[in-house]
């Protein structure tokens, strides 16, 4: 009986600690050049997780707008616009939300997760029907 308590008082802090591990401040990076672009705040609303760009690293696009978003989204700021919506908890990753890329406008299923060998890393990906895209942001 006892082997059995601390084996479910063991996966709950596991699940916790890989749980509240994606809270923070991220250094987003570009998969395709490796520069450093932003910094995005994860952070917790009710049981779902959002994010949003709270510094544009590059001086002359910190005005910028998005102006290829859509609804609600159009034409505001890329500092403070919360690009990661509605991701729900799946085991030690985050699933069923949305991704925006303020570059183009566009909206893509997202799943958030630590990485194994380096917990000072999120993967990041992005999907569209089958295909998807993956970029490592860097812990603050």
């Amino acid at each position: 009986m006892l082997y059995r308590i601390c084996f479910i008082f063991f996966l709950t802090v596991t699940f916790a600690n890989a749980q509240s591990a994606i809270i923070g401040k991220w250094k987003t990076i570009d998969d395709q050049t490796g520069k450093e672009r932003s910094i995005v705040e994860i952070y917790k609303k009710g049981n779902k997780v959002f994010g949003k760009i709270i510094r544009v690293l590059k001086e002359s696009d910190r005005s910028k707008t998005c102006i290829y978003c859509s609804g609600s989204d159009y034409n505001k700021p890329i500092e403070g616009l919360e690009i990661i919506k509605n991701m729900e908890p799946d085991g030690s990753s985050y699933e069923d939300g949305t991704i925006t890329d303020p570059e183009n406008g566009k909206t893509y299923r997202c799943k958030l997760w630590i990485d194994d060998d380096n917990p000072d890393i999120l993967n990041v990906r992005g999907y569209i029907a089958f295909f998807y895209r993956t970029q490592q942001w860097k812990k603050l």
